[in-house]
């Protein structure tokens, strides 16, 4: 018997039978607060992630390949981490080279990787938060939280939503979720930020079809 099966079996000898299947838990909770454009929504997520230390970015479909390769450049990366579906253009115009998510990928080769650039499964506005379900344009988990610099790409508004019920209604809870609020950071007792301990220590977001 596991320690779960002891744990429950006490709670059903306390009030006396088998414990109710459905609990009636309330749901009454605001599920937005306020209504919003979906332009309003991507300004208010971009001012979120901005006051985490994202850089954010803003282009339509065309100018994704140049602004990509330009972001890439300018952080001077050399090889680029690449989901297996990640849209093939998206990096026509990128020069670094592409480094492909293996299995037999060790943490010290991916830690070698300069960038990674992954998609999204959607973005949150009232919290300024990126999550990722593991999917084909975002691979899997570990791509995003070892090298140093990620760039995600979230289309708008096909992938924004206001709030976190609104989330939780579009998710997956089978799925490797990855909530993402800024770049990786962390403060000891006098409140001194060190970023880069568990994740990229620079998050670039890209509003796809955000102008």
């Amino acid at each position: 018997m596991s320690s779960k099966d002891r744990i429950l079996g006490r709670i059903r000898r306390a009030v006396g039978g088998p414990l109710p299947s459905d609990t009636g838990i309330p749901r009454d909770y605001l599920r937005v607060h306020g209504v919003r454009t979906p332009a309003e929504s991507a300004d208010l997520l971009a001012a979120h992630l901005a006051e985490y230390r994202a850089k954010v970015h803003r282009t339509d479909e065309d100018g994704l390949p140049a602004l990509l390769a330009r972001l890439l450049a300018a952080h001077g990366s050399r090889t680029v981490l690449v989901p297996p579906g990640l849209p093939p253009h998206w990096l026509a115009a990128a020069g670094p080279t592409r480094v492909h998510d293996r299995a037999g990928s060790t943490p010290a080769d991916l830690d070698r990787t300069d960038s990674v650039v992954t998609g999204c499964a959607l973005a949150i506005a009232e919290t300024g938060t990126v999550v990722l379900d593991g999917g084909p344009e975002q691979g899997r988990r570990r791509i995003t939280l070892v090298p140093d610099h990620h760039i995600c790409v979230v289309r708008v508004p096909e992938q924004l939503v206001d709030s976190v019920p609104q989330a939780l209604e579009r998710l997956d809870p089978t799925r490797p979720l990855t909530w993402i609020s800024g770049p990786s950071a962390t403060s000891d007792i006098e409140l001194d930020r060190v970023e880069g301990v568990h994740g990229p220590r620079t998050l670039e977001v890209i509003l796809l079809g955000a102008q």
